[in-house]
């Protein structure tokens, strides 16, 4: 028997992926991520959504502010900042200056995020009380604010973690890239199932357990995350300096597309700090189930918009480079094509058995909470198909190295969608008014977004081609819908179903009978999407067939 070498593995993890082979990876680890999210959440809402709304309320708004600094300074604007420029050194072989601005990189974010996090912890009540959730009782006030301050470490160990898995993006790593937000789920897992429990080191009590101890878990999850980041860098020669660069170039390319990306990320979290004021103004958990419902209708546009677009990127950026705009429009159109294939068949069914996938994070049966987390998910369906389809539009722009125009469409389509938001709430429409805001404005800036790429390309991006084969989609989807429903009839959600035993086998059923009915009808529509598959399964169904 061979003994196991841990630097082997991690070699052969590390070795570089094709688009194909990464996408695959992203979705399978998105997917596991999603699973481990979907038991974090049942864990949660079992504990403590029935019987401690009000805590469980604090604990969903503690994330709002340490979330908003680690988005604007740190997410989707290092990636789509970084990787075109540091992939850029990398071709001409300047591996000098492409570690010299990742360290320099690493260094100016560690400390923006780290005095960002001191800061948090200072004015956690004033945010918290004024800003976040001014609906929450004091007791539920007081813990937010306690929470918050545990929380706010979150941004410094993130950016550094995002900075090293960017690298390893940008040449092709993707294994521990992708798995990394995994393990920050089994750290919070942790701290749902031991911490919450009180923490004893050589009998004596440490903590004393109840809610603070899932915070805890919360920055177990961070530093796990930040240890499997840095397994990830195994191999790759990264040679790290503790120094800002000034006078490097591409170090400075990045703070100069930097500004816009990050700003475009604050303007999309200041929507999801007014839901959360909102949403404190509607009732004991009101925050948590806005919330659920946000996090399920995430999890498909994860696993469809964000690793579709993830692995096709360096792709996009690696054709624009070598000044090929026909080839850039034609995996442009081949990812967006992916995209919208499988996403409008999500949206359908996620629509119809919203109450089964809402099943999936709460075992306390079809109560209120329940209920109105499926009708939240059921708003914010069509946000499903365009949020998934914004990542690719996006992507567009950046691998052009334009972040800025992104930045300017993101002002418009948030600001309206915080306007109707504070219109449907004075109207008294309640959660659901707040995710049919958010249904609205997505797809407002996917249209917006694809208008304007469209225009940038002489209109011969989005070919005639193209729209007959999203007409065709929709049409195939409508007949997914119809059966979707009838398979709801067929295979009811009884109150009594709080078992994922019974639930998760009728979701699959209800889901497996309508993608199939999808698959059909994209058959005979002639669509191209289906014919790797149908090719796939010839292949299985008829390999001993002379």
């Amino acid at each position: 028997m061979k003994k196991f070498r841990f630097k082997s593995v991690v070699a052969l993890a590390n070795a570089k992926l094709s688009v194909k082979s990464a996408a695959i990876v992203l979705a399978s680890s998105t997917f596991i991520s999603a699973l481990l999210g979907l038991f974090r959440d049942r864990l949660l809402n079992s504990y403590y959504l029935g019987t401690y709304p009000t805590g469980i309320d604090a604990y969903t708004a503690a994330f709002t502010i340490p979330d908003f600094m680690f988005f604007i300074l740190t997410s989707g604007a290092l990636s789509v900042s970084f990787i075109p420029v540091f992939n850029e050194r990398l071709a001409k072989g300047n591996k000098k200056s492409a570690w010299e601005l990742s360290s320099s990189l690493l260094n100016l974010l560690a400390l923006l995020t780290l005095m960002a996090s001191i800061l948090i912890m200072i004015f956690a009540d004033p945010l918290i009380r004024y800003v976040v959730s001014p609906g929450l009782d004091e007791s539920g006030m007081i813990l937010a604010i306690n929470m918050t301050r545990v929380i706010a470490i979150n941004p410094f160990l993130f950016s550094i973690a995002t900075v090293l898995t960017s690298m390893q993006q940008a040449v092709g790593r993707f294994v521990f890239y992708s798995f990394a937000p995994a393990i920050y789920n089994i750290g919070i897992i942790i701290g749902i199932t031991w911490f919450t429990n009180g923490i004893n080191l050589f009998g004596v009590q440490v903590f004393g357990g109840g809610i603070m101890g899932v915070a805890l878990g919360v920055i177990l999850g961070a530093i796990l995350q930040l240890i499997v980041s840095l397994i990830g860098l195994f191999g790759l020669g990264f040679d790290y300096k503790f120094k800002i660069s000034w006078k490097n170039q591409g170090f400075r390319s990045i703070l100069k597309l930097l500004p816009p990306r990050s700003l475009d990320q604050g303007i999309d979290y200041v929507d999801s700090i007014v839901n959360t004021n909102l949403s404190s103004r509607m009732g004991a958990g009101a925050v948590r189930s806005f919330n659920q419902a946000s996090a399920l209708h995430q999890m498909p546009i994860n696993l469809i918009g964000v690793a579709i677009s993830t692995a096709f990127f360096p792709k996009l950026t690696e054709e624009l480079g070598q000044g090929d705009d026909r080839k850039f429009n034609s995996t442009f159109r081949q990812a967006l094509r992916m995209i919208t294939w499988i996403a409008l068949p999500v949206s359908a069914i996620a629509f119809f058995a919203r109450g089964y996938v809402t099943s999936f994070i709460s075992n306390i049966g079809n109560n209120d909470s329940n209920g109105t987390i499926a009708s939240i998910l059921g708003t914010l369906c069509v946000a499903i198909f365009a949020r998934s389809i914004f990542h690719i539009a996006s992507r567009g722009f950046y691998a052009h190295q334009d972040t800025k125009t992104p930045f300017r469409v993101s002002i418009v389509a948030i600001g309206f969608t915080i306007l109707i938001s504070v219109w449907f709430y004075l109207l008294g429409w309640g959660v659901e008014g707040l995710g049919l805001a958010q249904s609205i404005g997505a797809i407002l800036e996917i249209v917006i977004l694809l208008f304007i790429l469209q225009r940038k390309s002489h209109y011969e991006l989005l070919d005639k081609e193209y729209w007959r084969a999203t007409s065709k989609m929709l049409f195939a989807t409508l007949i997914t819908g119809c059966v979707a429903f009838s398979m709801t009839k067929f295979v009811p959600l009884m109150a009594t179903d709080t078992s994922l035993v019974i639930t998760i086998p009728k979701f699959l059923l209800i889901g497996a009978v309508s993608f199939v009915a999808y698959f059909i009808a994209s058959f005979f529509l002639g669509l191209d999407e289906v014919k790797p598959i149908v090719n796939y399964l010839k292949k299985i169904l008829f390999k001993n067939v002379k």
